[in-house]
């Protein structure tokens, strides 16, 4: 399975897809979220993404705040004040992806509505990424589908039936460009809550969509290891500074964390290799060391047949090979053999 956002091809045989994710991060100040494109670009992530709403069209005004975007026992701020200061104008993310192709990295967006995706749209966004909380929004799904374009969608809070409910979905909407992201909508996740081994289970069960991370984590390893086990496009969230005020910084990795966790996921890139065991041009001078064949434990006259006590196994592995150990007893050496001599095959007569 494979799909294409823009001109990168993201299949098994391709470098994962990686999304460094600004989201909110910005904390309403373009300055910063240029700063962020800066450092995602500087990691040599694929794409830098944020988050396009209006908050009047995405949650109601009395609508608390989750305990972890909670200040303090005295915060009375409620979740609609919060992502109002987090807010920007559309117009804002026209010029960040600007600024973004001008720094040569790609840039994406998640839309909360379908006004949000229509504008997004309009500004020719390669893709949609769709956050766990839009799982079940069929209504804004089916909305999505109509521009044609990659979907990337979250799986947090979700069971795996809902996962199963949406995929069908798409499919029966024919709509084939669909990423499935493994994802726990906590912040920052315990490893504990993070089971990459849902990954497996998607591989399995969705096998004609690709299979992706959102790591909510704070390590810098989980992507590699989600890499390994065949995630195709990873998301990762990153900050400017984790002390800055805002939801979502301390689960957040630093620009130093974020190079450290990409540059881990390349490496791992790089160390899958090719599926085929075979003997590798670095190792096949190591083979003669290491290896071992059957070599002469006294000397050996020509005619004179080979019993057990004469021969034994050590190194170097360019004589026979110790599996033909029992093979060799009882035939004949046709030339003269000094002790701690390597046998090859040459030096045996094989017809008798």
């Amino acid at each position: 399975m494979s799909i294409h956002i823009g001109n990168r091809k993201i299949a098994y045989d391709s470098p994962c897809f990686i999304i460094a994710e600004a989201g909110v991060n910005h904390n309403g100040d373009i300055g910063i979220a240029k700063k962020l494109i800066d450092v995602a670009a500087q990691a040599k992530a694929d794409a830098v993404k944020f988050q396009t709403f209006k908050t009047e069209n995405l949650m109601t005004r009395n609508l608390e705040k989750a305990d972890y975007q909670k200040i303090g026992e005295d915060d009375t701020e409620t979740f609609f004040d919060l992502a109002k200061r987090l807010e920007f104008s559309f117009e804002v993310f026209l010029e960040l992806k600007n600024y973004a192709e001008s720094k040569n990295i790609m840039f994406l967006s998640t839309p909360f509505s379908a006004e949000a995706a229509l504008f997004l749209n309009k500004i020719q966004i390669l893709a949609f990424k769709v956050s766990s909380g839009d799982i079940d929004n069929f209504p804004f799904l089916e909305h999505l589908i109509q521009y044609g374009k990659p979907i990337l969608l979250s799986t947090g809070t979700a069971y795996f039936q809902e996962v199963q409910e949406v995929a069908e979905f798409f499919a029966k909407h024919n709509f084939k460009d669909l990423v499935l992201l493994q994802c726990t909508t906590s912040y920052p996740t315990p490893l504990k809550n993070i089971h990459l081994r849902v990954l497996t289970s998607f591989q399995k069960n969705f096998p004609n969509y690709v299979i992706g991370f959102s790591d909510h984590s704070q390590s810098t390893t989980l992507g590699s290891a989600a890499r390994a086990m065949g995630a195709l496009v990873i998301e990762k969230h990153f900050t400017l500074d984790k002390r800055l005020e805002g939801p979502d910084h301390q689960a957040s990795l630093n620009p130093h964390e974020l190079q450290q966790y990409i540059q881990n996921i390349r490496d791992i890139e790089i160390a899958l290799g090719n599926p085929t065991k075979m003997i590798q041009d670095v190792e096949s001078q190591n083979k003669i060391t290491t290896r071992k064949s059957i070599v002469s434990k006294c000397d050996l006259k020509k005619g004179n047949r080979i019993d057990a006590n004469c021969i034994t196994i050590k190194r170097p592995g360019n004589g026979i090979r110790p599996k033909f150990f029992k093979t060799l007893i009882g035939k004949k050496i046709n030339k003269d053999i000094k002790k701690d001599e390597v046998l090859h095959m040459k030096d045996i007569e094989w017809g008798n």
